[in-house]
């Protein structure tokens, strides 16, 4: 009987130990690149593509702080008035008829909120979107540095991000800000100033500013605890990765550009290029079916 009590002990431990593991331990998996990879990667399919230096300031991994203003051609393309596009504004309000996003981040903004409805997160309202540089100045002018960033050095001014808050409370403590904090990684966007990196960014604690970035990257800052700071040192230092997430695989590459070069990418498979608004640029390569 002493045997089975032990056994039986034995297994609800386990239990227990797998229920208290961060879920993004079995969803999420970053493998570095290892030289014995380079044969396979060689016997591929691959295509050459050239990359120009002005791909430096292009793509979703931009980083925008005091040190990096936006460039003119980092602006995102497809800025519309969320007032005039019902069809993306489903389950959550708008602060006034003036917001703005790209429309690409907006319609994947959607489809993250009608994911969180169903958690029981339900009571969004975007307050500020995407924000043009002369409307950056005004509010930098009316606020001030603690409250606003000068022209060109807000993300607002890329038309990646936006403030989201809660029609009950505060996003401290609403469950729309826990959910956010928790589950936003899974659609591609990240917490852009979180509590414990302010040395890092330079900005106090934002639970409301959401920035996209998307997948796999989301992932591996969440995984790794990294504000995009960081995750742009790590992949300058790490120059190619792999990046598992739900059982999908990513590859994602580092490349410096000083001046126009060409790199090989694989030929079958969808890949995008990112500038990262400082010196090179990240290719992520996606699988198959995604």
């Amino acid at each position: 009987m002493k045997k089975w009590g032990f056994l039986l002990s034995f297994a609800l431990f386990i239990v227990f130990i797998f229920n208290i593991l961060p879920i993004s331990q079995d969803k999420v998996e970053i493998q570095k690149y290892e030289q014995n990879d380079k044969d396979k990667a060689t016997a591929e399919n691959i295509q050459k593509i050239e990359l120009t230096k002005e791909q430096i300031y292009q793509g979703n991994l931009l980083l925008v702080n005091n040190e990096h203003p936006v460039h003119q051609k980092s602006i995102k393309s497809d800025v519309i008035n969320l007032f005039t596009h019902k069809e993306l504004t489903k389950g959550y309000g708008l602060l006034d008829n003036e917001i703005k996003l790209s429309e690409e981040i907006a319609e994947k903004f959607s489809e993250m909120i009608a994911n969180a409805e169903k958690d029981g997160a339900s009571n969004f309202l975007i307050s500020s979107g995407f924000r043009d540089l002369d409307e950056q100045s005004r509010l930098y002018e009316e606020m001030g540095f603690d409250y606003a960033l000068p022209a060109g050095y807000s993300e607002h001014n890329l038309g990646l991000s936006l403030d989201v808050g809660s029609t009950q409370t505060t996003m401290d403590k609403a469950s729309e800000g826990k959910w956010i904090e928790k589950k936003s990684w899974e659609y591609g966007f990240i917490l852009r100033y979180p509590s414990d990196k302010t040395d890092i960014t330079g900005i106090q604690y934002e639970p409301w500013h959401i920035r996209y970035v998307g997948l796999p990257h989301s992932a591996i800052m969440k995984e790794k605890n990294f504000v995009l700071e960081e995750y742009l040192n790590y992949l300058k230092e790490e120059k190619h990765i792999y990046a598992t997430v739900n059982s999908q695989k990513y590859e994602v590459f580092y490349y410096p550009v000083t001046e126009n070069t060409t790199i090989n990418v694989p030929a079958n498979l969808r890949f995008e290029v990112s500038g990262n608004n400082t010196d090179g640029v990240i290719v992520t390569v996606f699988p198959d079916n995604v």
